[in-house]
């Protein structure tokens, strides 16, 4: 059979992999594949809205580009080391996250994912949504009411549940398409409001105000970071397909130049956004950038938005869904393949989708909570982050799956399938992140008064979890059997084995 029949033979037949190590010789992908990926996830609307925050905040547009950029640049540094995991242990980062948190632990990470992947879900499909109802509206008298838009949101979930169930060569496949097609659009848009724009767009804040402009700025700052690191609990669902010997800067640089690759999307946010403030500031005064954007948009340009907001709508919910049907049937064995349980979630998805938005308008409480699963979030990586490095990239990957094969034992036992060590980094520093959390009129941290209105959560949580970690293991090593023939980076060599304790490791999982 031809490499080409071999293609089309994957591309439409059902996934069958769930979280057990891919073979060598069923790894498929490249880092390129990778990129895809990421890249295919972000560019869209929900990145455009991201992008039209500073102006929301009211920064001028060169601030909100410095913003921007800083966030996105911080946020990749923070991922870069987490896509490592799926090519060296070739399952998903929740997995993987085992080695430091126990095989039991992992099931924070499977948690994690499952709550960013419901969000971003949401926000996905909202914003693409709502978006094409609107363009249609204006295109061909489409009426704006709850039962269009409630056929426009069935038909993106059903369409996104068929490309995730058939798996991750039918969603790498739609990416390849929309990484080109939304990119060539986005670049279109240029010329529908190239004589509307100003990059002199001053905003109500500025230095001359600090007590304003750096709440502002770091709040733009902080959301620009939350894109990157939303991808921390699933890159390893596609990472895990790219083979163990491809070389990591590679797989680093893939990473990296796909986040750098969204600033596209946010700054044809921040730039359209900035037109919406001048020229139909009644939109952003009701914090309505879509309907903003609509109602700027020349006439010819409707089309490319209704095909921006259906292109972004299958790559964010793709790339939302797919690794919690993954991570869900590791969880669940004997009850779910990997295609029922990416259905069962896929319907609980959709559920919360129409209930929070025609039942009890959610949809900016979502954003805020989506604020806060990031926060916590960002601690969990932190500590993949340093592990990795400070077993040098070791991992005994077979141990990891001690849990989806139901067994005990394994170098990742620790204390009965818990490793206390990156718990108790991960656990303060989240609640401490979340403590200082400042989102006005939704959400405001106890502590969030000791920096003058200025959000905080992530860098608190961020370097919190790292001095945690790193303190933990040099107080408390963990056992030799973590760590490959030239032991620990950074950390003092942990004591050799006993001849009992060889002799068991020896023997851990009928090895």
């Amino acid at each position: 059979m031809s490499h080409q029949q071999d293609s089309h033979v994957s591309l439409t037949r059902i996934e069958t992999f769930g979280v057990e190590r891919i073979p060598d010789k069923d790894r498929c992908a490249s880092p390129f594949d990778l990129f895809r990926m990421i890249f295919g996830g972000a560019n869209t609307f929900a990145t455009c809205m991201l992008g039209a925050f500073p102006v929301l905040f009211g920064l001028s547009f060169w601030a909100g580009v410095a913003s921007i950029v800083l966030g996105v640049v911080l946020g990749s540094i923070i991922l870069a080391p987490v896509s490592l995991l799926g090519p060296i242990n070739g399952t998903n980062n929740a997995v993987s996250s085992g080695a430091h948190f126990g095989v039991h632990g992992r099931i924070v990470g499977s948690f994690l994912a499952l709550l960013v992947a419901i969000a971003f879900f949401s926000i996905g499909v909202w914003s693409a949504g709502d978006a094409l109802q609107g363009a249609l509206h204006r295109l061909i008298g489409l009426p704006q009411s709850n039962l269009s838009l409630a056929l426009i949101y069935g038909f993106f979930a059903f369409l996104v549940l068929v490309i995730c169930i058939y798996g991750f060569q039918f969603m790498l496949w739609v990416n390849k398409i929309a990484v080109w097609s939304a990119s060539i659009l986005f670049f279109v848009g240029i010329f529908a409001f190239k004589d509307t724009f100003d990059a002199d767009f001053a905003g109500t804040v500025s230095l001359a105000s600090p007590d304003t402009f750096w709440p502002a700025f770091i709040g733009s700052t902080l959301l620009a970071m939350s894109n990157p690191i939303s991808f921390g609990a699933s890159i390893g669902d596609w990472a895990r397909y790219i083979p163990a010997s491809t070389p990591k800067y590679r797989v680093i640089g893939a990473t990296i130049l796909a986040q750098l690759a969204t600033l596209s999307p946010f700054l044809f946010g921040l730039a359209t956004a900035c037109i919406v403030a001048q020229h139909a500031p009644q939109y952003m005064a009701d914090n309505n950038y879509v309907g903003g954007l609509l109602a700027i948009s020349p006439g010819w340009y409707f089309i490319p938005l209704a095909l921006i907001a259906f292109i972004g709508g299958f790559s964010t919910g793709t790339a939302s869904l797919y690794g919690v049907g993954l991570d869900m049937s590791s969880l669940a064995t004997n009850l779910f393949t990997r295609a029922k349980a990416t259905l069962v979630i896929g319907l609980v998805a959709v559920a919360f989708i129409f209930v929070g938005r025609f039942g009890f308008n959610l949809v900016q409480s979502v954003s805020t909570f989506t604020v806060l699963i990031v926060t916590c979030t960002t601690p969990w990586m932190v500590v993949l982050g340093l592990g990795l490095i400070f077993r040098r990239g070791f991992y005994h990957a077979d141990d990891l799956q001690v849990f989806t094969r139901r067994l005990k034992g394994g170098a990742y036992w620790f204390e009965h399938g818990w490793n206390w060590r990156g718990l108790g980094a991960w656990i303060p520093s989240a609640v401490i992140g979340l403590c200082f959390v400042n989102i006005p009129g939704q959400f405001v941290g106890p502590l969030a008064y000791l920096v003058g209105g200025v959000d905080i959560s992530l860098v608190v949580s961020l370097l919190l979890a790292a001095v945690l970690y790193w303190t933990l293991l040099m107080l408390f090593p963990e056992p030799q059997n973590v760590y490959g023939p030239n032991g620990p980076f950074a950390l003092p060599r942990p004591p050799t084995l006993t001849p009992d304790e060889e002799k068991m490791l020896a023997g851990r999982l009928g090895h």
